[in-house]
């Protein structure tokens, strides 16, 4: 009895099972996974719109006194550049270049003096939507413009003491600004500073040492746009490639009375010569290392202290800026290699003179030992030698 009893009542509770799990099933197909946040279904959602192109310029619109040397760039979060120009007031373009992802353009070259500048092009966004790249700004208008000049040329040759000089048209106020726009190369590892002279309106680099020879020199001078104080700026930028060449030099004594030619470390001349008197101060060849500067088959010479004008002269070598030359002196011939009797200047019989000119390069030392007067800063150029190492390096703009 017991045992039919427990039976049947698992027999009774069957149907209400079954009811219960189909009615689980129908709810579940009736309603189905939930639709997905931001997608279009039954509630009818849209996907957001892409945000709009932001475009920077540098310099912003309405900026006034750009410097030339600022960086001039546009960029875009957002989006890509479509087009940008930059134009002046003469329709001209600047030269510029689109980054390979198109997200910012960078001007190539520098910008003019007292110029208005416009920008202009569209930047467009995910969407397609596009937003104008417009504004405009104008550089500064300095109150002056001062040029400068290099004194080495592009493809000359030059002897083992050629200074590079770069000379102003006034005095240089900001003096580290334009030593920090110059740099110089060598082939071979040289030593060297730059220096100030000339009451601020030149700048010369020199080696510690004499040049070695065969070295190839390249000196850049980026100056343009660059602020030279009391509102000046720049004209423009200078550059040179050039070479150094064999090493010649001259030894001459005013005592001993000779000038002795020495090539590579050879004696290859001794020619008697006569310098400047010496009982006259005005008038003594300067003692210190002069450096060739020009060459002229003839010369006249002036010097009203001593009453003489166009005094012709041949076969005249430069060695400094106060009136030295060697030249031809017929009229000394017999002086010459015992006495001292010329207004400063190293004379040399004719012969002797046109040979020495033959063979004087521009930049080649010529070493004057034995007179009372040294070479100095009164003399001008090149009166770089003059100088001990660490006197030159303090002449600079950069020393520590």
């Amino acid at each position: 009895m017991t045992g039919r009893e427990s039976t049947g009542s698992g027999r009774r509770s069957t149907p209400v099972a079954a009811m219960m799990l189909t009615a689980l099933l129908w709810l579940a197909a009736c309603t189905g996974p939930a639709p997905r946040q931001g997608s279009a279904g039954a509630q009818g959602a849209t996907p957001s719109p892409a945000p709009a192109a932001e475009v920077s310029l540098h310099p912003g619109d309405g900026a006034k006194n750009v410097q030339p040397r600022d960086t001039v760039s546009a960029s875009v979060e957002h989006g890509t550049l479509s087009e940008v120009t930059l134009t002046n007031g003469m329709g001209e373009q600047v030269e510029g270049e689109l980054a390979d992802d198109r997200r910012s353009w960078t001007a190539g070259e520098r910008l003019g003096y007292d110029k208005v500048y416009r920008w202009a092009g569209t930047a467009t966004n995910a969407d397609g939507e596009e937003t104008p790249v417009n504004g405009s700004f104008t550089t500064v208008k300095p109150a002056a413009v001062h040029g400068a000049s290099l004194n080495v040329g592009d493809g000359e040759t030059y002897g083992v003491a050629m200074p590079i000089s770069i000379t102003f048209d006034e005095p240089v106020e900001n003096k580290a600004a334009v030593e920090r726009a110059l740099s110089v190369e060598t082939s071979t590892a040289t030593e060297g500073s730059w220096a100030w002279l000339e009451l601020d309106t030149a700048v010369h680099w020199r080696p510690k040492e004499y040049w070695k020879p065969g070295t190839e020199v390249s000196v850049d001078a980026d100056l343009y746009g660059l602020a030279l104080g009391d509102g000046a700026y720049a004209e423009k930028g200078l550059s040179s490639t050039f070479t150094i060449g064999r090493r010649q030099l001259v030894r001459a004594n005013t005592q001993t009375h000779r000038m002795k030619v020495f090539v590579d470390g050879k004696q290859t001349a001794d020619y008697p010569a006569s310098f400047g008197l010496d009982s006259d101060p005005g008038r003594v060849t300067r003692s210190g290392t002069h450096v060739v500067m020009t060459k002229h088959p003839e010369y006249y010479m002036t010097n009203p202290a001593y009453d003489y004008e166009d005094f012709r002269v041949e076969w005249a070598v430069r060695i400094s800026n106060n009136g030295e030359f060697t030249h031809a002196a017929p009229w000394s011939v017999g002086s010459q290699g015992y006495t001292n009797v010329s207004h400063g200047c190293v004379n040399l019989a004719p012969a002797n003179a046109l040979e020495y000119y033959n063979l004087a390069q521009t930049g080649d030392p010529f070493e004057v030992r034995g007179s009372s007067v040294p070479l100095g800063p009164r003399d001008g150029n090149y009166h770089d030698w003059s100088y001990s190492w660490p006197e030159w390096t303090s002449m600079s703009a950069l020393q520590d």
